[in-house]
């Protein structure tokens, strides 16, 4: 880690403006913001590590933990949520043992909501990485991620 920190920090001049920039490139290259990270980071642009940490729980894209090999994203949006996606969230939390914003501990998953992924006629809908599977049921989405290994989300269900 150091040595990418190095490379991202040497193409600023460490003053507190750059601070969103600096956390974006270093989630970026690290895919997370560590602990230790963000430590250099205030060091770098001369701030309180309290702004640093302000800052980047301010914003929900950072993230404060590495995320799993497969990014499952549920769509919540209203479309999505009048279709039941509430009960996709849970069954995933059940299925995977994790809440919405953790990871597995085997790292192969991590579960996250967001407001809309644009696929509104296949709701309910989410996202395994860059697939969406659509016109999901709580059966569907159990049977997505009931194989083992890898491949849990390269199936298309509908």
């Amino acid at each position: 880690m150091e040595h990418s920190l190095s490379g991202i920090l040497a193409s600023y001049n460490g003053t507190q403006g750059e601070l969103i920039p600096i956390l974006q490139a270093v989630q970026a290259e690290l895919g997370y913001l560590p602990e230790e990270a963000m430590h250099q980071v205030a060091q770098f642009c001369r701030v309180a590590e309290s702004n640093v940490f302000g800052v980047a729980s301010f914003y929900n894209q950072f993230r404060f933990s590495a995320p799993g090999r497969n990014q499952i994203t549920v769509c919540r949006g209203t479309a999505c949520h009048v279709q039941n996606a509430p009960a996709i969230v849970e069954e995933l939390q059940r299925q995977l043992g994790i809440k919405e914003g953790e990871t597995t501990p085997d790292m192969e998953y991590s579960l996250e909501t967001v407001a809309c992924i644009g696929c509104c006629a296949l709701a309910p809908c989410l996202k395994v990485n860059e697939d969406v599977h659509g016109r999901l049921t709580p059966e569907k989405a159990r049977k997505l991620f009931a194989a083992s290994g890898t491949d849990k989300g390269g199936q298309d269900v509908q």
